[in-house]
């Protein structure tokens, strides 16, 4: 029962081996000097109120065990732990904050228990799971997808939970408006209210359907070897309190507890929940000291967080009555889920107590039955307002053609999307642009020229043509256009809205008035700003923060493919913007492989990308890396040679970095007015994003947290002679010569985006 922050003397016992922190009410960031427990061989740090980011405890490397079940720590997941691989059980579970990509535990040989429940990871399940020895494996509740692997070899696996999705039955033709359920109990007449049975056993994985109600349980007692019994409890004392036959058995989970309530009329309805701890004891003892602290959620609303009942009630054995008016049912379905997050006690007073419990469940309709004369005069309304609407429709349209020409299938299509942003006239575009005058022109891009615009009230935009050389068909074409301009954030340039008619393609964004990153550091002088230490530190996050939301954090999940310093603009707060994202899919050709299509940047090509058209979200990384030291050293990479014996900037850091001298990098412009410590740090992780192996780059997130100080940097110095050497350097030009033969069209176009501003420019360039 601790409260406050954990003191940071505890750093001093270097040969603790041991350390339960469990189930108190810690807060507050974990002290830096837990660095020095190198001796941990089990630490457990669940239910708490921790914040900050999840540490990496990659100093610990005799840890056997890391439990941190709902814990309060942001993610994502971080990459040290892979460096653990002496652990045999981890536990994470209810992590705050953003993404994680799965961990890498392809080495953890001894790994036997492995939960990263509600951890927020995306992207596959890892196919080497299959040939742990594994014998517990918890990944419900995550962003997972693809196919599950092959465990049939995995002889040591006794239970294994991905996720508890329900199964669907048909529905009877006559809907339903109340449902009363006893939960874990018999049937039961309270007043003129008969409340169903439930008494069916429980188990980890649990799908039972009773007519127009149903239940799933999830979630295994990983600490105790549970059966059937566990998921059910009777009252251990006499019940005083009204209605007492409700709260004599109860329903319990360690993990999710779903009740459905099916074939119900569509309509608002009152949704009331029974509770009462009827395990727990008040007698003075260590049976009084459980706390049961759960979630509740009705048709994916949040309505009970952290919920205990035993508070809330005041007592053990006394009932708790919570409702919840005005619940829609729009599909026939209401669904209420109980969920553990992972608080409270697992042990106390017994294992395996833990876990969500719910008395029974109540739901009525606010509103009363229709009669079948009422659905008729409905049916016939219905029926009637819909031949008008639809006529009118048509007349519109008809009236619309007459007017306007002709509209080409591809606006028509976009007409029926909700974009989310505006739908431009060729016309308004012109008028904005001064019909496209040279004058407004403010770049030459590898997609398409790009012309200054100002909209009738005021609002500076940008336009870019897209080349129409795409053969997607219109449907596809305007879906990623919409998938797009979704994607908002403020690290990424803005997309107001699109213009599509006939073949033109025309795209509008917000304009940047202070142009892109590239001139900003290192464009002719008279175009240079003076960028302070403090704003390029701040460039630098912010660019990170952009990639870490396109990579993890959005519900489109998208590689740039050509993250270059013209591709990040500056408004006028100086505050960087990402351009261009997404945009590389829309001008593939149809059956392009991407090996024979790298949309990309020389000297900012990740080395697996360019030489074998290999591609992941690490590519952006590594352009980053190369982006981060251009910002420190205020240089352009593939313009940059000291000397004949280096190739590029990127070259030169990784010799002053063996050196040991790495500060020599740092933008003399900058003078000494800067935080060296800062830049060292900047330079870094710029150099641990460009490492030549994918799998030792750091997610954007990741790289966000050491960025900002929250997130220890791994050390690594690696070989220059990975870019100096003509035998390593050497197939990296020969792929992009190859790339220039095989397509002179695209190629040329690609190799202008390479040296022109893009969106927001404020004059062409030159090669």
């Amino acid at each position: 029962m601790f409260d406050g922050t954990v003191p940071a003397e505890l750093g001093n016992l270097v040969h603790l081996v041991y350390l339960n922190l469990n189930s108190n009410n810690l807060t507050g960031e974990l002290p830096k000097e837990f660095s020095n427990l190198i001796n941990l061989r089990e630490l457990r740090l669940s239910s708490n109120n921790f914040n900050g980011k999840l540490p990496s405890f990659q100093s610990c490397k005799q840890l056997r065990i890391l439990e941190l079940e709902a814990s309060g720590f942001e993610g994502p997941i971080p990459s040290g732990i892979s460096l653990l691989h002496n652990l045999t059980e981890i536990r994470i579970t209810d992590l705050n904050g953003g993404a994680s990509e799965f961990p890498h535990l392809e080495n953890m040989k001894a790994l036997t228990k492995l939960m990263l429940r509600n951890c927020n990871i995306s992207g596959p399940i890892p196919i080497y799971l299959a040939n742990l020895s594994l014998t517990l494996l918890d990944l419900s509740f995550n962003r997972l997808e693809g196919h599950i692997p092959d465990f049939e070899g995995a002889i040591y696996l006794q239970t294994m939970e991905i996720n508890g999705c329900p199964k669907h039955l048909p529905c009877p033709k006559k809907d339903g408006y109340s449902l009363h359920i006893n939960c874990g109990g018999g049937q039961t007449k309270i007043g003129n209210t008969m409340y169903v049975a439930d008494e069916s056993q429980g188990g980890p994985m649990t799908w039972q359907a009773a007519g127009n109600w149903g239940f799933s349980s999830t979630g295994h007692f990983w600490d105790v070897n549970a059966n059937a019994a566990y998921y059910q409890t009777k009252n251990v004392s006499v019940l005083t309190m009204n209605e007492s036959q409700l709260y004599t058995s109860a329903r319990l989970s360690p993990l999710s507890l779903t009740y459905y309530g099916r074939c119900l009329a569509n309509g608002n309805y009152t949704v009331t929940l029974h509770f009462a701890e009827i395990v727990f004891r008040d007698n003075r003892s260590f049976q009084s000291l459980g706390r049961r602290i759960f979630n509740v959620y009705i048709q994916d609303e949040l309505v009970l967080k952290d919920f205990d009942i035993e508070t809330v009630a005041q007592g053990v054995d006394k009932a708790v009555v919570r409702k919840f008016n005005n619940t829609v049912v729009k599909i026939k379905t209401i669904e209420i889920r109980f969920y553990w997050a992972g608080k409270g006690t697992r042990a106390v007073p017994n294992r395996g107590i833990y876990g969500p419990l719910i008395s029974a469940i109540s739901i009525e309709s606010n509103f009363k039955p229709h009669s079948d004369q009422r659905k008729k005069i409905v049916i016939v309304v219905g029926a009637v307002t819909f031949s008008l609407c639809l006529m009118f429709t048509i007349l519109f349209i008809f009236w619309r053609r007459r007017h306007s020409g002709s509209i080409t299938s591809r606006e028509q299509e976009l007409r029926g999307l909700d974009l989310q942003t505006g739908l431009f006239t060729f016309r308004q575009i012109k008028a904005a642009t001064n019909n496209f005058d040279d004058n407004n022109k403010i770049g030459e891009g590898g997609f398409g020229s790009v012309y200054k615009g100002i909209l009738l009230d005021g609002t500076l935009i940008a336009v870019k043509q897209l080349s129409s050389k795409s053969k997607q068909g219109n449907r596809e074409f305007v879906n990623e256009i919409g998938m797009i301009s979704g994607l908002q954030h403020p690290n990424l340039v803005r997309l107001y809205g699109c213009c599509i008619e006939g073949n033109r393609l025309l795209l509008v964004y917000e304009y940047m008035e202070n142009n892109s990153l590239a001139r900003a550091l290192f464009g002719p002088k008279e175009w240079q700003l003076n960028l302070g230490w403090r704003t390029r530190l701040r460039i630098c996050i912010g660019i990170a923060r952009g990639l870490a939301f396109l990579h993890e954090e959005s519900r489109l999940k998208i590689v740039h493919r050509d993250i270059k310093a013209t591709n990040v603009l500056l408004d006028g707060d100086l505050n960087p913007k990402i351009s261009d994202f997404g945009l590389a899919k829309l001008t593939e050709d149809d059956n392009t492989h991407i090996s024979t299509r790298v949309a990309g940047t020389i000297g900012y090509m990740a080395p697996e990308y360019a030489l074998w058209g290999y591609l992941t979200n690490k590519a952006d990384v590594y352009s980053f890396g190369v982006v981060a030291l251009e910002i420190a050293a205020g240089k352009d990479n593939m313009k940059f040679r000291p000397s004949d014996q280096y190739v590029c900037l990127l070259d030169w850091a990784l010799v002053l970095q063996q050196k040991g001298c790495l500060i020599e990098l740092v933008d003399p412009k900058l003078g000494p007015d800067f935080d060296k410590e800062e830049a060292i740090k900047m330079i870094k992780i710029a150099l641990l994003c460009t490492n030549p192996s994918p799998a030792l780059r750091p997610a954007m997130s990741a790289v966000v947290s050491m960025l900002e100080g929250h997130l220890d940097i791994q050390d690594l110095v690696m070989d220059p002679s990975i870019y100096g050497d003509e035998y390593r350097f050497r197939p990296l030009k020969d792929k992009y010569d190859e790339l220039q033969l095989q397509s002179s069209n695209e190629a040329q176009t690609h190799t202008d985006s390479m040296v022109t501003t893009e969106i927001g420019s404020s004059s062409t360039s030159t090669k």
